[in-house]
């Protein structure tokens, strides 16, 4: 079964948190244990260091049994009782000597303290312990310990202080108390927020989602709310930017069948009705060849249509392969200027600006050629009587500029944002031909941006138009040295 985000984010959420809440109570009851240890032995040493001074003061230079006992175990009572610890004393060999009053319920004084304890707090100066002390006591104590030195610095025997450990199970009894109380106040706090602003989160990409599902039922127009600049919104306006590219698509899509479909209906609407009027004898004999020779036309429009789409087809799949070289762009002017001067003296076209110029490009020539003719085909058709068509080339900053215009009624400024789309025709459009096919320009559009250029147009409606295209410049080659 498949989580959905709001439930992924949430169990996430859970385990961070309770995982967190996990470490943190361990360290919080490893550093309190350690605190309330530490904290517990230093107080104990306290005592012990003060008992020390006290009999310091009182043993002068007698061995410990020379001291009054009454006396010490009133000392020891005081300080034990002021501390809330226990406190004894004992001779070299680990005996208790004295105590203070009320320890005999703790301490067990048939049992010896264990000669270790005494070494080492003969060798350390100190001694710390959590334990029973060697069986001195019935349960866990801290114990702390010093030897016991008299005015002459000799050993007389060893003092303890000692605190019942249970009150550090109470300690942290309470504290984990308080501590699971606080966690599951957390934990519910973070889970409604966590409903909270998941549900924020996700809302957005429900709708998305929701969106994307009437794409795939083939409707463009849904559009997602975009609510503040975090990332969710820039995810819905990049989504909402998408759906206004995909409905254009699917509207040009829609456009470009219909074209297909009406390009390719014309010409065999006219093919068939002559065919079959040849056929049933309603064309006489003598006009046969007449319609015939129409029947070719639609037969070469239909051609040209089909390799028109079948360049496109290659453009945008990127199979059509681009064979840069180093070369004149003049030489192609030239050559297609010459195919055409024929047009040009029937017509009485004037051509200026036509001084070739070695302008060396970095381009495909087959591109170029195809691209120039379009150009020169349409700026002938458009052109009237007697009327200017000129040339310019011009090499600036890494790329040639070639322009070609031509006088006459010019393009209407509404109609220039369209003159390179797909099948875009209009009698007014100065790129177009009543008889074309309405994909030259298109293609031309393609080719110069694989080139590595780009192309426009510009035009002053009733006097001229202008198609410019750039191209990479090129270097001339070196001659060979022989």
């Amino acid at each position: 079964m498949n989580k959905s985000i709001s439930s992924r984010f949430f169990t996430s959420t859970a385990i961070l948190l309770i995982s967190s809440i996990l470490c943190m109570g361990i360290c919080l009851l490893y550093f309190s244990t350690s605190y309330f240890r530490t904290e517990s032995e230093n107080k104990l040493l306290s005592n012990v260091q003060n008992v020390g001074d006290l009999f310091r003061s009182q043993l002068g230079g007698t061995e410990l049994a020379e001291v009054n006992a009454p006396a010490m175990q009133q000392a020891t009572t005081i300080i034990a009782k002021s501390t809330s610890s226990i406190v004894f004393i004992t001779d070299n060999y680990g005996n208790v000597v004295t105590s203070n009053y009320g320890a005999e319920r703790w301490l067990n004084k048939t049992a010896i303290v264990p000669d270790r304890v005494l070494n080492q707090t003969f060798t350390d100066g100190k001694y710390t312990e959590l334990g029973q002390l060697g069986g001195m006591f019935e349960s866990r104590f801290y114990t702390a310990g010093a030897p016991l030195v008299n005015s002459q610095g000799s050993i007389v025997g060893y003092v303890f202080a000692s605190s019942d450990a249970s009150s550090l199970t109470r300690f942290l009894e309470d504290m984990l108390s308080l501590f699971i109380v606080a966690s599951g106040v957390m934990l519910l706090l973070s889970s409604i927020f966590s409903v909270f602003l998941t549900g924020r989160m996700t809302n957005p990409l429900r709708k998305i989602s929701e969106a994307a599902q009437s794409f795939g039922n083939g409707d463009f127009t849904a559009r997602v709310e975009v609510d503040g600049d975090g990332e969710i919104a820039q995810l819905a306006e990049t989504f909402n930017n998408m759906a206004t590219k995909l409905e254009a698509i699917d509207t040009s899509r829609q456009s470009f069948m219909g074209n297909i479909a009406h390009e390719l209906r014309t010409p065999m609407t006219t093919i068939k009705g002559f065919v079959d009027g040849m056929l049933d004898g309603t064309i006489p004999e003598e006009r046969r060849d007449h319609y015939l020779g129409i029947v070719s036309q639609e037969v070469g429009r239909l051609s040209r249509l089909t390799r028109s789409m079948l360049d496109i087809t290659k453009l945008e799949t990127g199979e059509y392969v681009v064979s840069a070289e180093n070369y004149d762009v003049w030489d192609t002017i030239s050559s297609i200027m010459f195919s055409r001067e024929q047009q040009f003296i029937e017509r009485r076209i004037r051509l200026t600006g036509f001084n070739p110029q070695k302008t060396w490009v970095y381009a495909d020539r087959d591109i170029v050629h195809q691209v120039l003719y379009n150009i020169v085909d349409n700026a002938i058709k458009f052109t009237p009587d007697s009327g200017t068509i000129d040339i310019s080339v011009e090499s600036r900053q890494g790329f040639v500029t070639v322009g070609i215009m031509n006088t006459g009624e010019g393009i209407p400024e509404d109609a220039l944002p369209y003159v390179f789309d797909r099948f875009y025709k209009a009698d007014r459009s100065r790129g177009l031909h009543a008889q074309g096919s309405g994909l030259g320009l298109h293609i031309c559009k393609q080719l110069i941006s694989r080139s590595g250029g780009k192309i426009w147009v510009e035009s002053v409606p009733g006097e001229n138009t202008k198609f410019l295209f750039t191209l990479p410049a090129g270097k001339p080659e070196k001659p060979n040295r022989k």
